[in-house]
């Protein structure tokens, strides 16, 4: 991207006007306030630009002593600090596209809540596509951190498919990932 993507314009501004103040980070963490505790940005050497953002929004920072390791490892270091603080559940999103709308949250977290015991994460689908926030539980939290530096989320989700259950949301938000200038450009074309 060439630059911090927690840090993207959102919303973006229409042709001519200012560019909004908030960012994908201050507006998920708004978006993922009203369903949640607290709020917890894990940084890397990002800190010192996330960190006005995160505390301005009522987040807290924790910092990957070593993000080199790569997002699994900050996953790792977030669920750590969930379980820390009390808390056998936690909302999972990524930095790197538009925030899910808050009545979305809402309705993941309703529908968690509501789910069987055998359900161990709720996670969001849109035009059959998974994605962000999803929900987890102690169990899948747990496994999650007993899976390897080398592992990944996708492979942990796989192996326990059977404790997964999927929602379809009306949230395009959910299922957009950027990555790139031109996926950010595509993105403000379709607004």
């Amino acid at each position: 991207m060439g630059r911090d993507k927690a840090l993207l314009p959102w919303p973006p501004a229409a042709e001519g006007q200012s560019p909004s103040n908030d960012s994908f980070l201050s507006a998920a963490i708004r978006s993922l306030s009203l369903s949640t505790d607290f709020v917890v940005v894990v940084a890397g050497n990002n800190e010192d630009t996330l960190a006005p953002v995160a505390y301005a929004n009522g987040a807290s920072i924790i910092v990957n002593p070593d993000p080199s390791r790569g997002q699994f490892s900050s996953l790792q270091v977030g669920l750590r600090e969930v379980l820390n603080r009390g808390r056998d559940a936690a909302l999972i999103t990524l930095v790197d596209r538009p925030p899910a709308n808050a009545a979305t949250v809402a309705t993941l977290r309703a529908a968690y809540e509501a789910a069987p015991q055998r359900v161990w994460a709720l996670v969001p689908e849109y035009s059959g596509k998974h994605g962000h926030p999803f929900i987890t539980g102690r169990d899948l939290i747990e496994r999650f951190l007993r899976e390897p530096l080398t592992g990944n989320a996708r492979d942990v989700e796989h192996r326990y498919k059977e404790h997964i259950q999927y929602l379809e949301v009306d949230d395009p938000n959910v299922a957009l990932n950027i990555n790139t200038p031109e996926d950010y450009t595509a993105l403000i074309g379709k607004l």
